[in-house]
């Protein structure tokens, strides 16, 4: 079982990607030969030749797809032309648009050049005519008129002091214009198809061009003739004459005469003689690349075609861009491929880690060909073999080692050099009927493969001893099994080499065991999925199978019962992909949404969703230290992913830490009354509620509004705009609304608007604080109403007989509630009696004693404020009801008038704060 102390993944960053960055168009090699230009849709890539990297993308506004584009000879101005008729001048070691203004071609622009000075720019269009722009002064100079179609093509002569142009468009030619008189002096009529490239000898006398009509042609410039015409049998897209003063003798160079060099639909170099018009060499086709029939060359298509052909002097390198989008870098004089870059990937396959510590990834694209990248740089290796779109890839276990199919019927078996890296067959076989569509191979071992295919079989293939040969073996299938009903889309080889599992599109899996010398017998049926099943996983530790589905499920079964022990739900389409991480712990998965997900097998759960891919994610794999992971999808993306568990979990514990500092730090400022200090660190924190609990200490302070006043006042201007970005959180808390406008008043003021408003985002946070204050405003009112009503329902509602404090002669405030008499209870030794106000004024009683009561009663009132006239009336054995009914309700009204105002006062601080 796994190890129960093994620390479960959370999640994945992607550490670098491998994107297209070329998708045809024109390319552009920067004169001190670091970058690379070309176009890709919409945008202009830099590529920098050193790491592989894209550098910059330079995209139009409009998102317009660019026709053209031009790089000046000092490598400082790069111009853009796209659909809308713009011309953007860029800045492009900073991708920022200098200048752009409205192209006066009436469509597209198709062709573009600086010439050698960097201050004139001639672009070509398609509506037939050539404008030259004065780049320094800004400013159209010719309009040159007179070509038929599409120019296609705008050359500079070298040597600017001849101020000469060249153009070619449909009709073939190829028309020299005076930019002096800015007429055409002559067309040279040689072709008889496009003319695709031309190339100047060092002195400008000399000039070649190609076309696609299978010929090159010598001109003389002096006389404007033809001086040779060299039939090269293929159409040709790139020329490029060969520098004389370098040894060129490993290519055939052998003389001092002019030499040229050729690349086009055959797809390899091939160097003639100028003077005699022969072809001294041809580079040599890799070993297992047949050369291109004549039907092939002449498909636009063709795969082996090169489609630019690029000088780099400075470095004696030369580059070739193919038909595919790879860029080819070759070192003279050897011809040597020293880095290759691939623009475009089309639809991966399948990605799989290669080399020592998964230093490479080898791809298998919607082509014939694989491709190996180095993740250092980028650098690809093409190997040639298959041909037709290889399906799928296995890595033994040692990682130098790799099988792979295709739709050929063929299986290969391909070594990497640990030292220099580079790639070769070492066997194949084919004997399948139909598209091989998966492959896997052997853990323990470089003993077998194991191949599944759409003819519904699965065969194992052994392998020979030694493959460190150069020698390309043959392979012979030990045994074949019709394994299902229909297509089988995955096999997998267990850990011990002793089972085999293969999943179908007939929606089951099958476990075969593999200990059979002749053949494979099957151990079980897995039953469950809805619908086909794309891939096949062993667990590495456990005795579980993981299947995923296009019914967009992957299952955990058990190998002993075949029962299906776990279901993970929750991608959108069909699962493609699932391996094991963690020790068998987690499991990965991928699918046609674009979303890599990972889940923890105990708890079901989908721990983190990965989005970095916007189609289909074919490929999915784990390097052998389980530290990182690599997918591939149909956006031509290829992504590697490391594990950022640990260093999320060191970070997280560091700010933890850090904060605790802080906290205790906080503490200590509060103790010793730094409040200014306190509430500087506390907004540092950025933690609204540590903030408020500094404003709710000062507060509590001695001279707290004087003291709240100083210390807001002297804040910075950042942590003003916090404090007020806090104020309208706090503000929506009746607990804490209060401490919120006690600083808005302190903000208010003292800062004149206009400052506030140049807050960032103080619009919006006062704003977000009118509706809250306006609700704490009603609540106050409500809370006033209450009180009112409290009073008044006391008044009504008391005991007959309450004490009162009242004094008569006190003025009163508020009016009379009400004429009903009120009944009071005689609680003294006395006698009991309820008497109105008329038997008391009948009375007539004025006696002595009368007076003696009213002296008494001003006595005890004296001593002691709080003694009721109940008190007093016993006290000198008078009965209470001979006090009159307008001095009670004078002491009911006073009683009134000390609540309201109490309320009042307290609801009056807490508006002209709110109101402030």
């Amino acid at each position: 079982m796994a190890n129960i102390n093994l620390k479960f993944k959370t999640n994945y960053a992607v550490s670098s990607k491998i994107e297209p960055f070329y998708k045809g168009g024109k390319v552009q090699i920067s004169k001190d030969e670091k970058y690379i230009f070309c176009t890709c849709g919409s945008r202009v890539n830099v590529l920098e030749i050193s790491t592989g990297k894209i550098i910059h993308s330079i995209e139009h506004d409009d998102q317009e797809d660019i026709t053209s584009f031009a790089l000046s000879c000092d490598d400082e101005i790069l111009i853009t032309a796209s659909r809308a008729l713009l011309l953007k001048q860029w800045d492009w070691r900073k991708a920022q648009c200098t200048r752009s203004w409205k192209a006066i071609h009436t469509v597209p622009i198709a062709s573009m050049t600086f010439d050698s000075t960097s201050t004139l720019l001639a672009t070509g269009g398609c509506d037939g005519t050539i404008k030259l722009w004065d780049i320094v002064k800004q400013y159209c100079t010719h309009n040159l008129k007179g070509s038929s179609g599409v120019v296609h093509l705008v050359h500079f002569h070298p040597d600017i002091d001849r101020l000469q142009l060249f153009s070619s468009s449909l009709d073939c030619g190829i028309c020299l214009w005076d930019l002096r008189t800015s007429k055409r002096v002559c067309v040279l009529q040689s072709h008889f198809s496009a003319v695709t490239s031309l190339n100047f000898s060092p002195d400008g006398d000399t000039m070649i061009s190609s076309g696609r009509d299978k010929i090159c042609t010598v001109w003389d410039l002096k006389s404007r003739t033809v001086k040779r015409t060299v039939p090269v049998y293929e159409a040709v897209e790139g020329v490029l004459i060969l520098p004389t003063k370098t040894d060129l003798s490993k290519i055939g160079v052998k003389t001092k005469d002019l030499h040229f060099m050729t690349a086009g639909s055959k797809g390899v170099l091939r160097v003639w003689d100028a003077s005699t018009g022969r072809c001294v060499y041809i580079q040599p086709l890799h070993s297992t690349l047949s050369p291109p029939s004549e039907d092939e060359e002449e498909k636009d298509n063709n795969p082996c075609s090169l489609t630019y052909l690029l000088d780099m002097p400075a470095s004696a390198r030369l580059a070739t861009v193919t038909a595919e989008h790879n860029i080819v870098l070759y070192h003279l004089p050897t011809l040597s491929t020293q880095q290759q870059f691939v623009g475009y990937n089309d639809e991966v396959l399948e990605v799989k880690f290669l080399g020592k510590n998964g230093s490479h990834v080898v791809v298998a694209t919607n082509s014939c060909q694989l491709k190996v990248f180095e993740l250092l740089t980028n650098s690809c290796q093409i190997l040639y073999g298959h041909t037709d779109t290889v399906l799928s890839v296995d890595v033994f276990k040692k990682g130098f080692l790799f099988a792979s199919c295709a739709k050929d019927r063929s299986v290969r078996v391909w070594r990497m050099d640990a030292d220099s890296g580079h790639v070769h067959c070492v066997a194949h076989g084919s004997s399948h009927t139909n598209a091989v569509g998966s492959i896997t191979c052997s853990r323990l071992k470089t003993s077998f493969i194991v191949s599944g295919s759409q003819d519904y079989t699965v065969k194992v293939w052994d392998l020979p001893a030694d493959l460190s040969t150069t020698h390309v073996s043959q392979l012979t299938a030990r045994v074949t099994e019709k394994a299902h009903d229909k297509d089988v889309n995955s096999v997998a080889v267990s850990p011990n080499d002793k089972l085999l599992a293969s999943g179908s599109q007939d929606r089951t899996a099958k476990l075969w065991s593999l200990a059979g010398k002749d053949s494979i017998s099957l151990l079980g049926v897995f039953r469950g999925h809805r619908r086909g099943v794309w891939a096949v996983c062993f667990s590495p530790v456990d005795q579980v199978l993981a299947t995923s589905s296009s019914d967009g499920t992957s299952k955990l079964w058990g190998l002993q019962n075949f029962s299906c022990l776990k279901t993970f739900e929750g991608h959108d389409a069909s699962v493609l992909k699932v391996i094991f991480v963690s020790r068998g712990t987690q499991l990965l998965s991928s699918g046609s949404d674009g979303l890599v997900k990972l889940w923890t097998i105990k708890t079901n759960e989908c721990v983190k969703t990965l989005d970095a891919h916007q189609d289909k994610v074919w490929g999915l794999h784990g390097s052998h230290n389980d530290d990182k992971m690599v997918t591939g999808s149909a956006d031509s993306n290829i992504t590697v992913w490391m594990d950022v568990t640990e260093a999320e979990l060191a970070e997280e514990q560091a700010k933890q830490e850090d904060q605790i500092m802080k906290q205790q730090e906080l503490s200590n400022l509060l103790h010793e009354k730094k409040y200014l200090k306190a509430l500087g660190l506390a907004i540092s924190l950025d933690q609204p509620h540590t903030v408020l609990s500094v404003i709710k200490e000062i507060r509590q302070a001695q001279d707290s509004h004087q003291l709240l006043e100083k210390t807001v006042l002297k804040l910075r201007q950042d942590q003003k705009e916090s404090v007020l970005r806090y104020c309208s959180v706090w503000n929506t808390n009746a607990k804490n609304c209060l401490d919120a406008q006690a600083v808005l008043k302190v903000l208010l003021t003292h800062l004149p608007p206009e400052e506030m408003l140049q807050y960032q985002g103080a619009r919006a946070h006062l704003e977000a604080l009118i509706p809250y204050t306006e609700r704490h405003m009603q609540r106050i009112g409500r809370l006033m109403q209450a009180t009112m009503f409290l009073n008044y329902m006391w008044q009504k509602m008391r005991v007959a007989g309450a004490p009162t404090s009242m004094d008569q002669d006190e003025e009163m405030d508020t009016a009379p509630l009400g004429p009903e008499p009120v009944f009071m209870i005689d609680k003294g030794p006395g006698k009991n009696s309820v008497q109105d106000k008329d038997d008391t004024d009948d009375s007539g009683n004025d006696d002595d004693p009368d007076c003696q009561f009213e002296e008494d009663g001003e006595k005890e009132e004296d001593d002691d404020d709080e003694v009721s006239a109940t008190k007093k009336a016993t006290k000198n054995g008078s009965h209470p009801a001979e006090s009159s009914e307008e001095s009670s309700e004078e002491d009911e009204d006073e009683t009134h008038e000390m609540t309201v105002k109490a309320v009042a006062t307290s609801s009056l601080q807490q508006r002209s704060i709110l109101s402030s």
